[in-house]
C-alpha cells in the first residue's frame, strides 16, 4: 500500500477507491490522483511555503468528450444524461414542487426543467427569464411550500419575479430588490443568494473584484485605524468596497451591509438544514504557487474575516502585501474544509434528499460540492464533484471524491462540473458547463 501511494503521488497510477484517507502533502496531488471514494485531509498547518512549488498557468482545452471516456462515481450509483444541448448551466436551484431552476449566465437566461420523479430525463425545458446581466443565484421566498417570488442575483443587481408553485413564466415582471451590489465591476460575476431558515435575512455573496487587490492604494496607519472603525472587521477600500464578503440585509433589500469579510470569491452559499449554519464554497489567490493557498468550503461566521487579501488561511501573509496589517493577524477566522488548491469549488448543497433514487442515508446532511477546475496550475486539479464529510453538523476537514472522470489529459478536459442540486426522487443533479449538459446520479444498488 505505501508503494502504491508513492507512485500515485508521482502521477505514475491513479489511487484505488480502497485507499486510506490522504494527509498533508499527500492530499495535494492532481487530477490523476483522483477517483471516487479517495479521501482528502488538509490543514492550516500543512500549507507549504511560498517558492515551494512552481507558479503554474494551464489553462484547459475544452474538447469533445472522447469515445469511451466515463464518468466514474462509487459502486451503487449510476449517471446519465438528464439534460443536453444547454448553453452554459451554472447553478441549479429546486422549486418546492420539483420544477429545476437553472442559470445560463452567458445567455442571461433562467430556464425551468420540469420531470416527473424518477424520470431519467427532463420532459420540459421553458425560459423563465432572459435579458438579464449575468444571472446566477437563484433562491424562493417565503420559504416553506409556497413561495411568492423567485429571487435571482445578476452580477450586479438582485431582482425578484412574482411567481406561484408550477409558473413556467413569471406572473409579472421583475422587481428590483438591491439596485447595485458594487461600484467595481472587474473580475469575479457570480452572485449567490440564499435565505435565512427564519426568512428574515437575505444573505448575497459578493466576490473580490481582482486576484489579491494588487492596485489598491495604501493606506498610512492612522488611514487603516481610521478606515477599520467605521467598516467591517477586514473590510478592503477602493474599488474593493463591498467586494470580496457576503452581504446580508432584508429579504426587501433594506438594510444591506457586511457580514463576513476577507472571503475572496465566495461562489456558492448553503444553510445547513439541521445546525442553520450559513456556508461558503470559496475561491482562494493566484498566482502564489501550485500548492499555494487552498481553496477551502466553511461556515460563515456574522462578524468574521476571513484574511484576503492581506492573509490566508488563517495569518499566513501574503508577501504582495506584508507587514500592512498587522493589527488583523489574529483575528482570522480559519476556513473549515481545505480543497486542493486552484480547484474552483462552485455550487454547494447539502444532501437531505429521501425517494426512490436517494442515496444512504449516511450522505444526509453532508454536502456535495462542483469543483469546476483549475486554470492557474501546473498540474490541474478539480473537474470533479466531492463530498464534505460532517458528523452532527460540524466539518470533520475531510472530502472525498465523488464524481471523476472529465480529464482527458494534462491539458485538456471534456466537462467542467458547476451546479449541484438533489431532486425530489433523491438523484443529484449536476450541471456541467464544458458539455452543456446535466448529469443525473441516482443510487440503486444491484
Amino acid at each position: 500500500m505505501k508503494s502504491a501511494l508513492i507512485l500515485a503521488l508521482l502521477g505514475c497510477v491513479a489511487l484505488p477507491a480502497s485507499a486510506a484517507t490522504l494527509n498533508g502533502q499527500a492530499a495535494y496531488g492532481d487530477w490523476r490522483s483522483d477517483g471516487p471514494g479517495v479521501v482528502r485531509h488538509i490543514t492550516p498547518a500543512d500549507i507549504p511555503d511560498r517558492g515551494a512549488s512552481p507558479i503554474g498557468v494551464a489553462p484547459p482545452s475544452l474538447a469533445p468528450r472522447p469515445a469511451g471516456a466515463e464518468i466514474k462515481t462509487l459502486p451503487g450509483f449510476t449517471v446519465s444524461a438528464f439534460a443536453t444541448k444547454l448553453e452554459g448551466p451554472r447553478l441549479l436551484r429546486l422549486a418546492p414542487n420539483g420544477d429545476i431552476f437553472v442559470s445560463e449566465g452567458e445567455t442571461g437566461k433562467v430556464l425551468v426543467l420540469r420531470a416527473p420523479d424518477g424520470a431519467a430525463t427532463a420532459a420540459q425545458v421553458e425560459t423563465f427569464a432572459e435579458g438579464l446581466d449575468r444571472p446566477f443565484g437563484i433562491a424562493f421566498y417565503p420559504l416553506g411550500p409556497n413561495p411568492r417570488w423567485v429571487y435571482v442575483a445578476n452580477t450586479n443587481s438582485v431582482i425578484r419575479y412574482p411567481y406561484r408553485n408550477g409558473d413556467l413564466k413569471p406572473r409579472g415582471p421583475a422587481e428590483t430588490i438591491v439596485a447595485q451590489l458594487t461600484v467595481s465591476k472587474s473580475d469575479h460575476w457570480t452572485r449567490d443568494i440564499v435565505f435565512s431558515p427564519d426568512g428574515r435575512r437575505m444573505f448575497v455573496s459578493v466576490g473580490s473584484s481582482s486576484n489579491v487587490a494588487e492596485n489598491m492604494p495604501k493606506k498610512t496607519p492612522d488611514e487603516t485605524h481610521a478606515w477599520q472603525a467605521g467598516h467591517a472587521l477586514g473590510a478592503a477600500w477602493d474599488k474593493e468596497v463591498g467586494r470580496a464578503d457576503v452581504m446580508v440585509g432584508d429579504p426587501d433589500g433594506k438594510n444591506m451591509h457586511v457580514y463576513a469579510a476577507g472571503i475572496r470569491n465566495c461562489v456558492g452559499m448553503a444553510i445547513h438544514p439541521v445546525t442553520h449554519d450559513l456556508w461558503c464554497s470559496t475561491n482562494e489567490r493566484d498566482l502564489l504557487g501550485d500548492d499555494l493557498p487552498p481553496d477551502y468550503v466553511t461556515r460563515v461566521h456574522e462578524g468574521g474575516f476571513y484574511g484576503w487579501p492581506w492573509y490566508y488561511i488563517g495569518d499566513h501573509q501574503d508577501y504582495r502585501h506584508a507587514n500592512e496589517r498587522p493589527d488583523l493577524a489574529d483575528k482570522i477566522t480559519v476556513p473549515d474544509v481545505l480543497i486542493q488548491p486552484h480547484s474552483a469549488p462552485l455550487q454547494m448543497t447539502f444532501y437531505n434528499a429521501r425517494g426512490p433514487a436517494a442515496f444512504p442515508a449516511e450522505y444526509r446532511g453532508d454536502a456535495f460540492v462542483a469543483l469546476h477546475g483549475s486554470w492557474n496550475r501546473g498540474k490541474r486539479t478539480g473537474y470533479k464533484v466531492v463530498r464534505v464529510m460532517l458528523k452532527n453538523g460540524v466539518p470533520t476537514g475531510e472530502y472525498e471524491d465523488f464524481m471523476t472522470g472529465f480529464v482527458i489529459d494534462g491539458r485538456s478536459v471534456w466537462g467542467r462540473p458547476v451546479g449541484v442540486a438533489a431532486a425530489h426522487d433523491g438523484a443529484l443533479l449536476v450541471a456541467d458547463d464544458g458539455g452543456d449538459v446535466i448529469w443525473r446520479v441516482a443510487y440503486a444498488p444491484h
